[in-house]
């Protein structure tokens, strides 16, 4: 038994084996293809390497405080298993199809949204398999009928699975943004989940703490709850910009769950003002060629 699966370790490194971004040409003709999405000029994703860090919050407000630069924005929920879209952004129903037969996004806050939470009942569980699951990503990513985007965001359910991994092979993605909170179990996700990007040669935009600390609304006094720099630190320590914090406060929860984020609910805020940071820092970087140039990471070569 040992020797057998000694043997299919070693046929399994000779099958996929990474190389770097300047190999040669027959290497470059094995990428998988990316999916062509004309109209949608750039694609960020937002991920975590863990569930309950505050990713979906965070990429609906990413969103939100982007379109807020003037920007024409789209939302896509990839969380087929758990869709957090519909809640946090206020909407409720079915989505249609057009004269084209394609689903047509639903609007809120300027922002087209697409769900499978718009497909399925809300109470509905997913019992699908990998396949499936990525036929549908496809899917909603194809037969929507997205119009103009400047940005889109997806938000990525949490781990490094077969959805992540295939969206990062199929979809022009721009570039990620990983959210965690200062704990070292969230942090040791959250390193994966960087290294998965940089194998499939997505550039990391950067780290945002979530849940950063806690300040008191008697005293002003900071809290931190969960730890202190961990995620500033890890960003460091991996060579990727800490892109900010976001403090723990009952406002951003109370806003999430009824569908008015905080950044269009309480734009003056500090912790709206948080997330406007974070969303101007992060469409700098995208606009910044020698940012993708420098950031790209090892090919994933099939052979």
């Amino acid at each position: 038994r040992l020797l057998h699966s000694t043997r299919l370790f070693c046929e399994f490194k000779h099958f996929c084996r990474v190389s770097p971004a300047s190999s040669d040409a027959h290497a470059q003709r094995r990428v998988v293809p990316k999916l062509q999405l004309p109209g949608i000029k750039t694609i960020i994703a937002v991920a975590s390497g863990k569930g309950g860090v505050g990713k979906s919050t965070t990429a609906v407000n990413l969103a939100v405080a982007i379109s807020l630069q003037k920007k024409k924005v789209a939302l896509l929920d990839a969380d087929i298993y758990g869709p957090s879209i519909p809640m946090l952004m206020n909407l409720d129903g079915k989505a249609q199809l057009n004269d084209d037969n394609k689903l047509v996004p639903m609007v809120n806050y300027g922002i087209k949204c697409m769900s499978m939470g718009f497909l399925v009942e809300k109470e509905s569980a997913m019992i699908w398999r990998g396949p499936m699951v990525m036929s549908a990503l496809e899917q909603m990513l194809r037969q929507v009928d997205w119009g103009d985007v400047d940005y889109m965001v997806i938000d990525l359910p949490p781990g490094t699975g077969d959805a992540q991994l295939s969206i990062c092979q199929r979809v022009p993605l721009t570039g990620a943004v990983i959210v965690c909170t200062p704990q070292d179990l969230a942090l040791l996700d959250a390193v994966r989940g960087v290294n998965m990007f940089r194998q499939v040669e997505v550039p990391v935009l950067g780290i945002v703490e979530n849940m950063s600390y806690h300040l008191c609304s008697n005293c002003g006094e900071r809290s931190h709850i969960f730890g202190k720099d961990g995620a500033r630190n890890t960003a460091e320590r991996m060579g990727i910009e800490f892109l900010g914090e976001v403090p723990l406060h009952a406002s951003i929860r109370e806003t999430s769950d009824s569908g008015k984020p905080i950044t269009i609910s309480n734009p003056s805020s500090p912790y709206a003002a948080a997330y406007a940071a974070i969303a101007k820092r992060v469409t700098e970087k995208v606009g910044d060629d020698e940012f993708v140039k420098a950031t790209a990471g090892p090919r994933f070569v099939i052979e």
